[in-house]
């Protein structure tokens, strides 16, 4: 009896994904409550051998082409039916109810918190050049982002990250599977002295926006120097249309059909 294929044995009967420490856990409780010295002999096993033996079965399977195949998503590993065989799964199981797909305003701004996270409501403003009160909200409620804690400015606002529901959204394994965004990390944030506030009405419409008298006086500066205008222009244009590509991915990631055994 090896310990690949004990592991295989419990993700083929697990009711949820696992973590490697979830397995580990499982093999060293069973060893601790028996007095089959087979079972005993695999007390005590390294997390790093777990996850060894976990990599060689999602090898042999991949290599072998089967109808399933062994996935990770959020860190938790499970067998899953191959995207191709979708059809007959929801004949199957029938056709699931799923969330309302998120809007492109949505995704853009989800976009810039799992790059660039943890980050504050006037930063995603900034980047995006318009009010996310309401986006920011829905993302909240649909549990793909959470408050992270407080930023260092004053008014102490709220910082946003993405959550473990993030990444089973869109099938990711882990934030480093992100598809490569070096230049929106990179993207220099001005940090405002003092927030804007934005009423938004409940569909997240603005209805009103209030600036103080300082952020005013800074706008009509702006507004004398044309060269200024021109080249914040084109770096707005640079940065939206580097936040959509990334949303772009994003959004076919989330479409891409997966089935679990």
């Amino acid at each position: 009896m090896e310990l690949k294929d004990i592991i295989e044995a419990i993700l083929f009967n697990a009711q949820r994904a696992l973590t490697a420490e979830d397995i580990r856990n499982v093999i060293n409780d069973t060893a601790k409550a028996s007095e089959d010295p087979q079972v005993r002999a695999f007390s005590k096993i390294a997390i790093e051998n777990v996850q060894s033996a976990i990599e060689q079965i999602k090898r042999e399977f991949d290599e072998a082409n089967r109808a399933f195949r062994l996935i990770c998503v959020a860190g938790a590993w499970q067998f899953a039916s191959r995207p191709e065989f979708s059809p007959w799964m929801r004949t199957l199981y029938g056709q699931r109810q799923r969330p309302p797909k998120l809007s492109q305003p949505a995704l853009e701004t989800l976009a810039i918190i799992a790059y660039r996270q943890p980050v504050t409501r006037a930063e995603i403003e900034q980047i995006r050049g318009v009010a996310v009160d309401g986006v920011i909200q829905t993302l909240l409620e649909r549990g793909l982002i959470e408050q992270s804690g407080k930023a260092d400015l004053p008014g102490r606002p709220a910082l946003y990250s993405t959550t473990q529901a993030f990444l089973e959204y869109f099938g990711l394994r882990s934030l480093e599977d992100l598809p490569a965004a070096d230049e929106l990390r990179r993207l220099q944030v001005q940090k405002p002295e003092k927030l804007l506030t934005v009423e938004n009405g409940n569909d997240g419409s603005v209805q009103g926006q209030k600036t103080d008298a300082k952020l005013e006086s800074k706008q009509v500066e702006n507004t004398a120097k044309p060269e200024d205008i021109k080249n914040e222009d084109a770096q707005t244009q640079k940065t939206a249309a580097e936040s959509g590509a990334q949303t772009s991915d994003l959004q076919n990631n989330s479409q891409q059909p997966e089935n679990n055994s």
